[in-house]
């Protein structure tokens, strides 16, 4: 947490996996946090891979956050993160993050990465926060607007497994070159 925030600022949610009935939530928060945002039916067709997880942040018996993400064989992969705007700021993405990075393993999972927009900068910054490094651009990632995306990645300390990149580099440094 930022020296800068208050204790009283953080709200405690809890994390748990995501059920049918949060889907409207969700997608409110999802339309609220993106200009081109998932569908109901993305999120089911996602929801259906084995490999799929989706948990949500709930704070008073509402869905305040959620999270999309993949397991592979060595890293747990971001596929949809946000927020509700009205929850911003209060540490919730925080918790969310840290229940992820709680499920790594030294012997197994040892990286969590996820594809953020080049414009996304709330984003990139806050992810960066999280000791999450951009480790490659990805041109023309995004179907939608046909905008560039960061690989960004977190690695815990005694992973010494293959890289996403040969060189790691630092987002605000990229979007200055670019």
């Amino acid at each position: 947490m930022s020296a800068g925030r208050n204790l009283k600022d953080q709200v405690r949610v809890h994390i748990r996996w995501m059920i049918r009935r949060d889907m409207a939530e969700v997608l409110a928060a999802e339309q609220q946090s993106f200009d081109y945002s998932w569908t109901e039916e993305d999120f089911l067709r996602c929801l259906r891979q084995r490999n799929c997880i989706g948990m949500v942040a709930e704070h008073d018996e509402k869905v305040v956050g959620f999270m999309i993400y993949e397991l592979h064989k060595t890293k747990l992969h971001i596929l949809n993160f946000a927020v509700a705007p009205s929850h911003r700021r209060q540490a919730i993405g925080r918790q969310m993050v840290s229940k992820l990075i709680g499920k790594l393993s030294s012997h197994r999972r040892t990286r969590i990465t996820l594809a953020v927009r080049e414009t996304n900068l709330v984003a990139q910054l806050f992810f960066r926060s999280m000791t999450f490094r951009a480790v490659k651009v990805l041109r023309g990632y995004y179907e939608d607007s046909g905008e560039d995306a960061f690989l960004m990645q977190y690695r815990i300390l005694n992973d010494t497994g293959p890289d996403d990149a040969d060189e790691m580099l630092d987002s605000v440094s990229m979007r200055e070159e670019i």
